[in-house]
């Protein structure tokens, strides 16, 4: 399965010590240059470590993004790294794009591609037999990484995964 990610879902993932759970959905994640820059200078030393050695270990890579009035018209839109991220997944007709901010998911969706984010990596791992529980990896996005989640989203969620 070819997927792209944008920043956060990484970097949320790395941030609470389960950017382990990324590797088994997708063996190779690809990541435009934006995203590479933005998780370059992430804060924390050790979800900077994490992240570091997943592209050492090549499940991560720096994809290029051809420059077209797609890209273009995203990046009016939103963010760069979603920009990129959203056009790259589209040009090379990726399986699912991984990004977490509303207007970009609106965007991708637009653009035809499937579309899961930080919680539907989570769910999809519980559903895999990889965590446990979810509820605590959303405790532990909220309070260590600062991760914003509706209340009645974490209910969907929640009641999604049987908890």
């Amino acid at each position: 399965m070819l997927a792209v990610s944008n920043t956060s879902p990484i970097s949320n993932l790395a941030h609470i010590e389960r950017l382990d759970l990324l590797r088994p959905q997708f063996p190779l994640l690809l990541i435009p240059g934006a995203v590479s820059v933005e998780l370059s200078a992430h804060p924390d030393p050790a979800a900077s470590a994490a992240i570091h050695g997943a592209v050492q270990d090549g499940w991560i890579r720096v994809a290029p993004v051809v420059d077209s009035p797609m890209l273009r018209m995203l990046r009016a839109q939103v963010h760069r790294g979603e920009a990129e991220a959203i056009a790259l997944a589209a040009e090379l007709q990726a399986s699912m794009v991984i990004i977490d901010e509303l207007e970009g998911r609106g965007l991708a969706v637009n653009a035809g591609l499937s579309v899961t984010g930080t919680l539907g990596v989570l769910l999809k791992a519980k559903r895999a037999g990889l965590i446990d529980v979810v509820k605590p990896e959303i405790v532990k996005l909220r309070d260590i990484a600062r991760f914003f989640i509706a209340p009645a989203l974490e209910a969907k969620v929640l009641a999604a995964s049987g908890e």
